[in-house]
């Protein structure tokens, strides 16, 4: 099983020409805003090679008990008309064994309605060893849409919708994800036709919580024992995460810089959990992460022609 699982996933991320930075279900991902800074840049076909260091695991404001950083390779062949094929996978440095821990396939289309209005959709297909302890790790692919308007160079509202399918025996999810910001353009700073772009943003996930159910019983506890009084303890958590919720808020200062065929990016996040956990008893006794906020960032390195 495992060797069909690294077979797959290397196959798929050196072979399918593509490129994927951090797909929504890695949602703390950021998409090159230099690419479409100039909408005439972006009509002909090119490729784009890259890799991503998270500095921690965080999905939807949730992260693992331990700090998990991870490197992430990635590859994207975008054709003229707006669709694209990525893929990427996930390595864990600091574990001494199965440092490959999951990866994922994408087909999209991105598309521009009017010189100020711009959207996208997607299909992602996941995978994960069977080892993994990523928060979404319980998800098998995602289907994601999503609206960005810029009103007048001063403020960006945007709309994500995406739905979740997730492993058998685990209810899918859906969320939504509103955001606003606002970019603070420089070209020629230090070559002619280079570009920094600086972007606060503030963001709100809501949606529901089966992908946290799938955590939990596939991976955080699947070999734990428990008595009855934590085996009530976990039905009773987990049957209130089909209900749709504020997830969390997040707070994020993406930075690019673009000079010739390289983008470099750097974007610390700060997530402010929600409707997580009722009580303390069910962070003691399940052994969970108490985390109410989490401080992370992404740091990247691409190459497009």
């Amino acid at each position: 099983m495992a060797i069909k699982f690294y077979t797959i996933a290397l196959v798929c991320a050196f072979t399918c020409n593509a490129y994927i930075a951090l797909s929504q279900t890695k949602k703390d991902s950021i998409k090159a805003k230099t690419d479409t800074v100039k909408k005439t840049d972006h009509k002909k076909d090119f490729v784009k090679f890259g890799v991503n260091y998270v500095s921690d695991n965080v999905f939807m404001g949730r992260a693992d008990t331990v700090r998990t950083p991870t490197i992430i390779p990635e590859i994207k062949y975008t054709f003229k008309s707006g669709i694209y094929i990525s893929g990427s996978f996930d390595i864990i440095p600091n574990r001494k064994k199965n440092k490959l821990d999951g990866g994922d396939l994408s087909l999209g289309y991105d598309f521009d309605i009017t010189d100020d209005l711009s959207g996208g959709i997607s299909y992602s297909k996941l995978f994960y060893s069977s080892t993994s302890t990523q928060i979404s790790s319980s998800i098998s692919s995602t289907f994601n849409g999503n609206l960005t308007y810029d009103i007048g160079d001063i403020i960006s509202p945007s709309m994500d919708v995406d739905y979740n399918i997730n492993k058998q025996g685990v209810n899918g999810d859906v969320f939504l994800n509103l955001g606003l910001s606002h970019d603070f353009l420089t070209e020629g700073l230090f070559a002619t036709k280079d570009i920094l772009l600086v972007s606060p943003t503030v963001a709100a996930n809501s949606g529901t919580q089966n992908f946290y159910d799938g955590y939990l019983v596939y991976h955080k506890l699947k070999n734990a024992k428990r008595d009855a009084a934590e085996t009530n303890l976990l039905a009773a958590y987990t049957a209130q995460l089909s209900e749709y919720k504020v997830l969390d808020y997040e707070f994020s200062v993406p930075v690019e810089y673009k000079t010739g065929s390289f983008i470099f990016q750097f974007t610390p996040i700060y997530a402010l959990a929600q409707n997580q956990f009722q009580s303390a008893a069910i962070v003691k006794t399940l052994g969970l992460s108490s985390q109410s906020s989490v401080f992370y960032f992404n740091l990247g390195l691409a190459l497009k022609f």
